[in-house]
């Protein structure tokens, strides 16, 4: 994929550092913050943190495409060395499913909302907790392949570029 853009900078990008991570720190925000509003929602009684909740959930649902897509790119220019690669698979995997778990889960509150806007079942509440457990899960393995494995950073794209990793 290097080969179509003719300048990367010294993180192996065409534009000056990941955007990845930025669109995908949203979305961990936006799904952690709907499930808590839902949480807390759900157990004092005060409904209008539903409308928090669903909110949140949209523009989430929204903004993980969007991470996807960046991460796709991004993924395709790190030229992952093999110790990376199982862990940038599974991210992707998990990303890929995570960005349809999400909309699944925010259509269905979608009709719970039409249905009855003040009431979230009991359901719900757990597939918002499996949710933020997936999520949490990405977030692991995301900083595995930043803060061990070094992807985009300027020395491990080096030692790629010298042969030194392989």
């Amino acid at each position: 994929m290097q080969s179509l853009f003719t300048s990367l900078n010294d993180h192996n990008l065409p534009y000056p550092d990941t955007l990845h991570p930025i669109v995908v720190h949203f979305v961990i925000a936006m799904v952690l913050f709907a499930f808590f509003c839902d949480l807390i929602g759900y157990f004092t009684g005060r409904t209008q943190l539903f409308e928090v909740g669903w909110w949140n959930m949209c523009v989430a649902t929204l903004a993980v495409f969007v991470a996807v897509i960046f991460g796709q790119f991004e993924a395709g220019l790190a030229e992952p060395y093999d110790l990376a690669k199982a862990v940038l698979n599974q991210h992707t995997l998990i990303g890929w499913s995570l960005s349809g778990i999400l909309a699944a889960i925010t259509a269905w509150r979608y009709v719970l909302r039409t249905r009855n806007p003040h009431q979230l079942p009991i359901h719900y509440m757990a597939a918002g907790f499996v949710l933020t457990l997936i999520v949490s899960m990405q977030v692991y393995l995301g900083d595995q392949l930043v803060w061990v494995y070094g992807l985009h950073t300027v020395p491990v794209v080096e030692a790629i570029k010298d042969g030194l990793l392989p």
